[in-house]
């Protein structure tokens, strides 16, 4: 996926789930940031979404542009409307989201996770490809090793352990 390709994302989620902000929470969110991002972090055709006000409408936007819709066949990716559980992320990153509005989202706002935020979910979980995809950040030097560590601080974890085992991944991808 694409910048232009996430912005048509941000502009159909907001207009099938009526509402004019999009929270966008999976790896594509990293265009939020980084417009031009690496072809080894673009390779998902899925961007994983919720609006902001109403997160129970994201089923709307599962129906409408989601996985095997009209729109996944007509444009070739597609929306997953997820929730704002969906993902473990650190204190305050709802003050760090970065907005992404222009023309070609028309009026609709896409709140994309900052770098940072969104590499400690992946941390958190721990799927190959998401340790794949944080090593690559951290290959190009889109996030820092101690950011990762201090925002890893601040998450809240279901099971003690959890910290525990994520700054373990995070130190050995960080070699």
């Amino acid at each position: 996926m694409n910048r232009y390709q996430l912005e048509h994302i941000i502009r159909a989620a907001a207009g099938n789930a009526d509402t004019r902000e999009i929270i966008v929470i999976g790896s594509q969110s990293i265009l939020g940031t980084y417009p031009d991002a690496p072809q080894e972090l673009l390779v998902s055709m899925e961007a994983d979404v919720y609006p902001k006000d109403c997160p129970e409408h994201s089923i709307v936007i599962d129906g409408s542009i989601g996985e095997r819709s009209m729109f996944h066949e007509t444009f070739g990716y597609y929306a997953h409307g997820v929730d704002e559980t969906t993902a473990v992320l650190p204190s305050g990153w709802q003050g760090r989201l970065v907005r992404v509005e222009n023309e070609n989202t028309r009026g609709s706002i896409g709140w994309c996770l900052e770098p940072h935020d969104l590499a400690v979910s992946k941390l958190v979980a721990a799927r190959e490809k998401d340790l794949v995809f944080v090593a690559a950040l951290l290959s190009h030097r889109m996030v820092s090793k101690e950011t990762l560590r201090e925002r890893l601080n601040t998450t809240s974890f279901e099971k003690a352990e959890g910290r525990t085992l994520a700054l373990a991944r995070l130190d050995r991808l960080g070699r």
